[in-house]
């Protein structure tokens, strides 16, 4: 089944209660392997934080404006889930190397984990989990620096639209898991 995306223009925020089985479908009417993504504030509450080092920490969650992207795969595992969650930000990762100009600015980007950072600043946040049914990803980079509780870096440091980078991402993501599907009917069992 292909990954479905739409980027939805109404911005609202995220609190975390949007990670959830069929959200895409019920909220959104994209039904199946999905991936939905829209712009606005991100603010997470206890009640929705899905980490529990996060959790046991203390940390706060938060950003005056992000481009948000909440994926779901049906029939997949955590392990699966962790592993998309880190190809998406290897992608996202890609897409700002090729974003920037010239290649010391491009080498400023790397990848910790299933986090994003541009020199010092952290441009990202993620978590995957899974429901009954599905695996899900909430993934987010920061638009501004605004309300950040931690160093963050963000599109706007690199003269990235973010209705732009959204639709980008959503694109490569579709056509790395449709890959991905391919490679894994086009190969014998051994015996």
């Amino acid at each position: 089944m292909p990954l479905k995306s739409q980027f939805i223009k109404q911005e609202f925020a995220y609190d975390g209660s949007q990670l959830r089985s069929l959200f895409g479908y019920l909220s959104h009417g994209v039904q199946g392997d999905s991936v939905i993504s829209w712009i606005g504030p991100c603010s997470i509450s206890n009640e929705h934080m899905v980490d529990g080092e996060d959790l046991l920490a203390g940390e706060t969650i938060a950003g005056d404006q992000m481009v948000h992207f909440v994926l779901e795969r049906f029939g997949h595992s955590l392990t699966s889930a962790v592993a998309l969650q880190r190809l998406f930000a290897s992608i996202v990762m890609e897409l700002f190397r090729e974003h920037v100009a010239d290649s010391e600015t491009a080498a400023m980007f790397r990848r910790e984990g299933d986090d994003v950072f541009f020199g010092p600043g952290k441009m990202s946040i993620s978590i995957a989990t899974v429901s009954p049914v599905s695996a899900l990803i909430h993934f987010a980079v920061n638009v501004t620096n605004e309300g950040t509780p931690v160093k963050t870096a963000c599109l706007g440091d690199i003269d990235f639209a973010p209705e732009e980078f959204a639709h980008l991402a959503m694109k490569k993501l579709a056509d790395e898991v449709a890959s991905i599907d391919e490679a894994t009917v086009k190969v014998r069992w051994v015996k």
